[in-house]
């Protein structure tokens, strides 16, 4: 049966040390106390509450009832009431509705805990957070004060239901109708499907953020409103009413996440209310998505720990084959795993996007924070400006990074690795849906090189490859680091040039941007692990210098810095490369014709 720790040291390390989260404005609540008092208990209720309901959830899946109620797997009902009555529901929320209101990063450090111990499971809660997000955003005041206290304290759970069976990705297909009913509210008829939580019998009522059309609407995204419509109606007093006229028509049958019920859901003349303008919904909704997408990253790296301890725990004490350079142990008939180079390299492989991306998603987090609480305007807006470019590489390259880890932990297992028992091909069913929801990543590519490049003259771009150098600099003059410097900085000299290939070729023709977004984000992955990286080895040489005891934790650092710089640097040439042949062996073959 598969195991899970929470990374509770990587994260204190990056979230105090490289970070420094207490010291930011508006951040004064989050002590290195508070901090490490919280990862530690996280990490506790997510290996001891959540992580043994994990597989149980994915044998036992959700259930639909006739009635057409959802019935969740055995555990999650308890684990969701042990994880309101924690408080970790309000975590990151607004004290004036019951919120904690610690910081962002904290909270999605918080979050990889939990996804790391059950994907599934974390689902619930993190749809939630996303809909209060976006409430507290545009709602009325009014709607504010109904809805959001409840599902702050976790008593109400939230969902967003965006895309319907013809629709996908294209939102601006949706055909949902939302039809005045003369007294504010609105009647909503329509199907939305791939509804994560949309029924479940965790909390009292569900609150559905809803995508749908007035009856005058404009076609196309810019006729799109958005309308919370609970499961239950709400009387005056607050308390729970009749059932709303909604359902769930059926539960997908998936390849992983089997604990999370994701619904077809069917509205018939649903009571909801419109939240923020009249065809203005979509951008509402992107408030809710672009955190979302942030954290979707954090479930990549969630997984990609769960299986990079499992493949570990597993490489250390398998025996199989000798060394190639002799016998490693002549006690024993055959030696670890662990001496094996290519069950090295995945391992190390492991370790470099882990952290990495883990490092890089927290600063996301402090980038959030930043945005809200500077003292300035204009350290706001270039807080904005990173967080609006680093999103779509943390999304794509934290579920890429996921899956790979998860795969490559299941190869070192081997045939055992197949088996359900052992637990490492939950990880990759699990990891995988990570990739797609959430605007899939080639969407994600495509965000980062049509809307984040060019956005304001590229501001944000310069001020990304500024931040690069900067860091390059800062630790030239150490012999521990300056190798990896002069990596990042040809690794960002690389993404630099394909910068400016995409400005002089992508306007004449868009296909060049399309056939060349996906590898644009790989190697902006790239760069900024590197920066991370880098940030990382310069704390960690410091407290190594100033005589701090976790030497091997902090000489681990560095011994992965080096070997990110020896072996991931080198892809971003070949990816500038690519980037450059443009899109016409892409786009020049016929496949109705040739097949």
């Amino acid at each position: 049966m598969a195991q899970y720790k929470a990374p509770v040291r990587d994260a204190r390390f990056v979230i105090n040390r490289v970070l420094r989260l207490s010291e930011l404005p508006g951040a004064s609540e989050a002590s290195v106390d508070i901090i490490d008092a919280v990862l530690e208990e996280a990490g506790r209720f997510a290996g001891e509450v959540l992580a043994p309901i994990n597989a149980i959830g994915d044998a036992q899946g959700c259930r639909r009832e006739p009635d057409g109620s959802v019935i969740t797997p055995e555990g999650c009902i308890a684990a969701y009431s042990a994880f309101c009555e924690a408080g970790w529901s309000a975590l990151s929320q607004p004290e004036r509705f019951g919120g904690q209101a610690l910081p962002e990063a904290l909270g999605m450090a918080v979050h990889e805990f939990m996804t790391g111990a059950n994907m599934a499971f974390s689902l619930y809660p993190f749809l939630t957070n996303g809909a209060v997000d976006a409430l507290l955003a545009v709602a009325s005041p009014e709607v504010i004060e109904r809805f959001v206290p409840n599902m702050v304290s976790g008593r109400w759970t939230g969902t967003m239901n965006l895309t319907e069976p013809h629709a996908g990705t294209d939102l601006g297909l949706l055909r949902t109708r939302a039809v005045p009913n003369g007294d504010g509210s609105y009647a909503i008829t329509g199907a939305k499907i791939f509804i994560s939580a949309g029924d479940h019998d965790l909390s009292e009522n569900i609150i559905h953020l809803v995508l749908a059309r007035l009856p005058d609407a404009p076609a196309g995204t810019k006729g799109i409103s958005m309308f919370v419509v609970p499961k239950f109606l709400i009387a005056d007093d607050g308390s729970i009413g009749a059932r709303n006229a909604l359902s769930c028509g059926a539960i997908e049958h998936k390849m992983g996440i089997r604990a999370s019920a994701t619904c077809q859901m069917n509205y018939d003349g649903a009571t909801g209310w419109l939240v923020g303008e009249e065809n203005r919904g979509l951008a509402a909704m992107f408030i809710m998505m672009n955190m979302a997408r942030l954290g979707v990253g954090v479930q990549g790296i969630g997984q990609a720990e769960v299986a990079y301890q499992n493949g570990l725990a597993y490489a250390l004490e398998r025996r199989q084959g000798r060394a190639l350079t002799g016998p490693a142990d002549t006690s024993a008939p055959a030696d670890p795993l662990i001496v094996h180079p290519d069950v090295r390299r995945m391992l190390m492989d492991a370790r470099v996007l882990t952290e990495g991306y883990r490092a890089l998603a927290l600063w996301s987090g402090v980038l959030v924070q930043q945005a809200a609480h500077a003292e300035d305007e204009a350290a706001r807006r270039d807080a904005e400006d990173l967080l609006g470019l680093l999103t779509p590489i943390i999304k794509a390259g934290g579920t890429e990074a996921g899956y790979r880890v998860a795969t490559d932990m299941q190869q070192i297992w081997g045939g055992h690795g197949y088996i359900v028992e052992n637990g490492m091909e939950q990880f990759v069913r699990d990891a995988r849906i990570a990739l797609i929801y959430e605007g899939a990543n080639g969407v994600q590519a495509m965000d980062l090189v049509g809307r984040k490049l060019g956005r304001d003259g590229g501001r944000a771009i310069r001020a990304f490859f500024a931040l690069v150098e900067t860091e390059c600099v800062a630790v030239s003059a150490d012999e521990r680091l300056s190798g990896v410097a002069e990596a990042v900085r040809k690794a960002s000299g690389e993404m630099q040039a394909a910068t400016l290939w995409l400005a002089q070729n992508a306007m004449a023709n868009p296909d060049n941007a399309g056939a060349a977004a996906t590898d644009y984000a790989r190697l902006g992955g790239i760069v900024a692990l590197g920066l991370m990286w880098l940030r990382m080895g310069r704390v960690a040489a410091a407290d190594l210098d100033a005589g701090d005891p976790d030497a091997a934790f902090l000489s681990g650092k560095l011994a992965v810095a080096r070997y990110y710089a020896d072996r991931f640097v080198p892809e971003a040439g070949a990816l500038r490369r690519k980037i450059a042949t443009g899109a016409a062996s892409t786009m020049g073959y016929d496949f109705a014709e040739a097949g």
